[in-house]
């Protein structure tokens, strides 16, 4: 399955086909260049998207560079870890370099999933699906694939212990109003 984004884009079904690894297709790429976004666990082996089905998932864009985000990786860390069972982070790195960006992983003790390499065409097209607009910044994306919030990083450091439940019922209220229809 090929889907196409524009400007004016379908964020819920783009982040379900990137969830599923369905390919998608930049309206600015040449030649209709696919990118397939995959994710990797710490060892850089890839994983099986079923392991993800039914979790909520934090895109977390970051990079080892940022003072922000060092600050705020440690936080996501703890609350990632108290909240393995229903919620999992995709790290989304903009470091400069394989090297940096796995120094940071190792130094901040990341255990979840990344992107395969640094700031590459996967990465780029993510960020401008969901408008990042800085670093760090934690798009949360519901068990249905769709988009709960962009506001992520201020929801876990403000109410890290409501956080999941009130992500939970966005994701429920939202399922409700706009259920994603199968093709």
């Amino acid at each position: 399955m090929t889907i196409r984004f524009s400007n004016y884009l379908n964020r819920s079904l783009l982040a379900v086909c990137g969830i599923l690894g369905l390919a998608l297709v930049s309206a600015e790429a040449k030649d209709e260049e696919q990118l397939r976004i995959e994710f990797v666990d710490t060892k850089g082996e890839e994983v099986s998207f079923e392991t993800l089905k039914g979790k909520t998932l934090g895109f977390y864009f970051s990079a080892h560079w940022c003072p922000p985000c060092r600050q705020f990786t440690p936080t996501l860390v703890n609350f990632r870890n108290e909240n393995e069972e229903n919620f999992e982070v995709i790290f989304v790195s903009f470091d400069n370099s394989n090297t940096e960006k796995e120094n940071y992983m190792r130094e901040a003790e990341m255990p979840w999933l990344t992107l395969p390499g640094f700031k590459n065409r996967e990465a780029n097209a993510l960020a401008q699906m969901f408008g990042v607009k800085g670093y760090p910044t934690l798009i949360i994306i519901g068990p249905d694939g769709k988009l709960i919030t962009p506001n992520g990083r201020a929801d876990v450091m403000l109410s890290p212990d409501t956080a999941i439940e009130k992500w939970k019922a966005a994701a429920a209220e939202t399922s409700a109003e706009n259920p994603v229809k199968e093709s």
